[in-house]
């Protein structure tokens, strides 16, 4: 079995080949390439096609292929999507620009609304039928106006439009309308992207289901059109291997399902690095992980407690501002990477990022043509990435153009010296990481005293030490490859599904009608788990369901997340559900009301299917200390006191199990360079990971 996990970043696009069976000695090979962002696909054939060179098989060989991309959260940050129309309730064609009515900052004066000043669909294209459902039954009480919706969908016919949704009142209930809207839209504009609010996201609160269901078709035009072509562009170069997709919530899923609800694809570069980070801590003896990704344009925080990765609230799974009604790991990015361009502002304040070089042209360091100064040219000027092994080599850099980009817009400016001008840099961009890292973790109840800080992504192990001393880390973990974190995640995730459907229902009291038709809607959302898994071929034995309530206090304006016993729900089970949401809200909020009643307002689904997880050789035993058969040689480095010391390099692939590396020193391999400081030692661990913590005495 060969399998390959692809992680596009916005630099680099990082690959790690596996390949087992019976009878044949297992084998890892990572690599990377630089990304292309004008078409990301080429660089991610470019990668699978180079690991497979380095590993020696065929590219026909190859089983699985595992794709984590950015595809489509770009194009909401970039708002480069489709052009989208909308068919919609009459008198409530405005529901997306009114929105909550809700200030993103009280008390400023000068503030952006996106979902007004950059809206997915234009108000001009929403066009209002006759048509009404009501609740809380559902029942028809105005017919739907075909004739309104045949003359709407012509009209965007003429206006040429890429993707239309139909999105009405209260569908969640009875989405009767919403399908034949659908069908009579697509009868018009066959090559369109069309979809209803309620095959997107079945629940309650129109204005997160309208938004959603936009973002949907927004990014559904070029994403499927994305994976169309990567996949075309695979079997051209004779791979025929099985292409899975990582989705935001942690879990992979098929090409046919993430072309047609793209939504849940925004996350799915970031999420593949948690669940890499995940299973690093694993390995590592670690259940309480703090992980930041840091790659050349972003760093994604995470917090993993208890091994169990943390799932948004309903009331946060937005992007750019706009909400998102699917599930989504808990993840908070910001502009800093080692692309992050370092400037002075026009008030003359010393800044860094979110501004970045990207992949093109890269940072001043890498000769083509970038001439401002970055994260990745302080490194440089610092001595802490030595050109000769930059990528192993593979990439080639100046250090005379990072110190000459630092002078000129950072050191003269500031009348300081380069190094100086560099630590500056490296200072502001480590401050603003560990101020996000803060907010998602103390700000949420998480005490980094008691967590491990794992660095990864290209550019993690070069800050993950000054990261955990400024939040007080209980110590680090550097990956075994840690540039290649992401992609190793998408080896290690699950198939997984998740099919909702809003059913409010005060659990407390509820008597044999109301159990009754929650179980006809969770056997419903079986049922429909079940269709696309046959689909997939999948055997029933293989497949594991695991039910959920989104519960809230009665009145209460959102919900949490309460686990189901499996089976039918009944009286017992329904104690069961009210008591795990008490503890989930007490988690969440620090304290939980046991006399007020409880809530289900949405049934959630989630279909997994156990899929074959990465396994890692075991290094050789050593037990050395410093080991001189794996030091290279000595150079100039200064850390972050501004000392200036002789500091050796060591190979990390020629590092054993046991073996300790007392700072000062740098671990160098392919993907990454780790640094130890001085009063630090790093302990390699049994598959090859490190832990970097305080010298002891």
């Amino acid at each position: 079995m060969i399998r390959v996990g692809v992680d596009v970043g916005g630099t680099f696009t990082d690959i790690i080949l596996e390949r087992s069976g019976a009878g044949a000695e297992r084998q890892v090979v990572v690599t990377k390439v630089p990304s292309t962002p004008h078409d990301q696909s080429e660089g991610v054939v470019a990668g699978i096609l180079k690991v497979a060179a380095l590993a020696g098989v065929e590219p026909g060989a190859i089983d699985a292929v595992f794709h984590g991309t950015t595809v489509a959260t770009n194009m909401v940050i970039e708002r480069d999507g489709a052009k989208v129309g909308m068919i919609t309730t009459r008198g409530f064609r405005d529901i997306l620009h009114m929105a909550r009515h809700k200030r993103p900052h009280n008390f400023s004066l000068q503030f952006d609304l996106p979902w007004q000043s950059r809206p997915l669909v234009r108000r001009r294209d929403r066009l209002p039928v006759t048509e009404r459902i009501m609740p809380p039954t559902g029942a028809i009480e105005v017919p739907l106006a075909e004739d309104e919706v045949r003359q709407a969908a012509e009209l965007f016919a003429r206006r040429g439009m890429d993707a239309v949704i139909v999105a009405f009142l209260f569908s969640f209930l009875n989405n009767e309308h919403e399908q034949r809207a659908k069908e009579i839209v697509k009868s018009i504009l066959p090559d369109a992207f069309v979809s209803a609010s309620s095959d997107v996201v079945n629940t309650i609160r129109e204005y997160e289901r309208f938004s959603s269901a936009a973002m949907n078709a927004y990014i559904g035009p070029k994403t499927s059109a994305y994976l169309s072509n990567l996949e075309a562009r695979l079997r051209a170069n004779g791979v025929r291997a099985m292409v899975r997709i990582m989705q935001s919530n942690g879990g992979i899923s098929t090409i046919e399902n993430s072309s047609e609800l793209p939504i849940g694809l925004l996350l799915s570069g970031p999420a593949g690095g948690v669940i890499g980070g995940r299973w690093t801590g694993q390995h590592s003896g670690k259940t309480n992980v703090i992980t930041i990704d840091i790659g050349g344009t972003s760093a994604d925080i995470s917090v993993i407690e208890d091994g169990e990765l943390r799932i948004k609230n309903p009331r946060d799974t937005e992007v750019a501002g706009l909400p998102v009604l699917v599930p989504m790991i808990d993840i908070d990015a910001i502009g800093a990477g080692g692309g992050s361009i370092a400037y002075v502002d026009p008030g003359g304040a010393f800044r860094v990022g979110p501004r970045s070089a990207g992949a093109v042209p890269g940072p001043a360091c890498y000769g083509r043509g970038g001439d401002a100064p970055t994260v990745t040219d302080a490194q440089v000027v610092l001595g802490r990435m030595d050109p000769e092994h930059f990528l192993g080599g593979d990439l080639k850099i100046d250090a005379s153009l990072s110190e000459k980009a630092i002078r000129a817009h950072i050191a003269e400016p500031l009348d300081m010296s380069v190094e100086a001008a560099a630590l500056g840099i490296l200072k502001i961009i480590n401050n603003n990481m560990a101020l996000a890292i803060n907010a998602n973790s103390v700000a949420k109840g998480v005490d980094p005293r008691n967590f491990s800080l794992m660095g990864f992504g290209g550019a993690g192990p070069l800050h993950s030490v000054s990261l955990a001393e400024m939040i007080f880390a209980k110590d680090v973990i550097s990956p075994v490859h840690p540039g290649i974190t992401a992609a190793t995640g998408l080896l290690v995730t699950d198939l997984q599904y998740e099919y909702t459907q809003s059913t409010l229902m005060v659990l407390n009291d509820a008597g044999e009608d109301e159990f009754g038709r929650v179980n006809a809607v969770l056997e419903d959302l079986v049922a429909r788990a079940n269709r696309q898994l046959d689909a997939d071929g999948i055997p029933e034995k293989q497949r594991i369901f695991r039910q959920v309530a989104e519960c809230r206090y009665v009145g209460q304006g959102f919900e949490l997340r309460a686990e189901v016993p499996a089976g039918r729900l009944s009286g017992e089970s329904a104690a069961t559900v009210i008591e795990n949401f008490y503890n989930a809200h007490k988690q969440v909020y620090g304290h939980a009301f046991r006399d007020q009643l409880t809530e289900m307002v949405t049934l959630r689904v989630i279909a997994t299917v156990a899929v074959d997880t990465l396994k890692l050789p075991r290094l050789a035993k050593g037990g050395r200390g410093n080991p001189a058969e794996a030091e290279i040689y000595r150079r100039r480095t200064v850390f972050d006191n501004g000392e200036a010391l002789e500091t050796p390099r060591y190979r990390r692939d020629a590092l054993l199990a046991d073996d300790t590396v007392a700072g000062p020193a740098l671990i160098v391999q392919h993907n990454s360079t780790t640094i130890v400081p001085p009063g630090y030692v790093a302990a390699v661990l049994e598959y090859g990971d490190m832990r970097i913590e305080r010298t002891k005495g």
